[in-house]
């Protein structure tokens, strides 16, 4: 299995898990939490694959459809519905974390494989990682997460840029690719607990 297709598996899995945590939280039907985890969990990735010329990966197999399923079902039976104050708890922030850095590190793969240049690289790691969740966030009427987390789409950013740095350097494997993604979700995590934020504008 290719480090694409890991980061991909564990992206969608835990990006299932935060659209089913954020659906619930906000109170809505049976239809609606599998809507909201397959938007977050596979939306990022079919913007990725248009934009790369490919054939949207949910299009061509079964396993991404099987995984959101298996993942809200799993956490229906363990009742993770019933998390009070949601997005302070751990099981959100982790999940979040960790298919932010999955998904930026798929966009940032295919990326690569298309030959795009570094900017084109930046912006399909941001738009895969950030952008199934930033429909679903609109369709609930929630202010999209880039827009009022701590360093959050940053992440995304940092990590690409670090990929970029491996590939130039031909270090890119899946050993690096997973130190890359562990520092990713520590930051995430770090940044969230801290409250590292960018620095504003203002005009004092």
């Amino acid at each position: 299995m290719s480090a694409l297709e890991i980061a991909d598996i564990i992206g969608i899995i835990c990006f299932a898990l935060s659209g089913f945590l954020i659906s619930v939280h906000y109170k809505l039907d049976i239809l609606g939490v599998f809507i909201s985890s397959f938007l977050t969990a596979l939306g990022g990735g079919m913007i990725r694959d248009v934009l790369a010329n490919r054939i949207p990966y949910v299009f061509t197999t079964d396993l991404p459809v099987i995984l959101v399923v298996a993942t809200v079902l799993i956490a229906l039976l363990f009742k993770l519905h019933k998390i009070d104050d949601l997005e302070g708890k751990t099981a959100f922030i982790i999940s979040d974390a960790v298919g932010l850095v999955s998904f930026s590190i798929t966009g940032s793969i295919v990326a690569i494989q298309n030959d795009f240049n570094f900017l084109g690289i930046l912006i399909l790691a941001f738009l895969t990682a950030v952008g199934g969740g930033t429909i679903r966030d609109i369709l609930i009427n929630r202010v999209p997460s880039i827009l009022v987390s701590e360093f959050y789409a940053t992440v995304a950013l940092i990590v690409a840029s670090i990929i970029f740095i491996l590939e130039l350097l031909h270090l890119r494997s899946l050993p690096t690719l997973t130190i890359v993604f562990i520092f990713g979700v520590g930051l995430r995590i770090l940044a969230y607990y801290k409250k590292w934020q960018l620095p504003t504008l203002s005009k004092e």
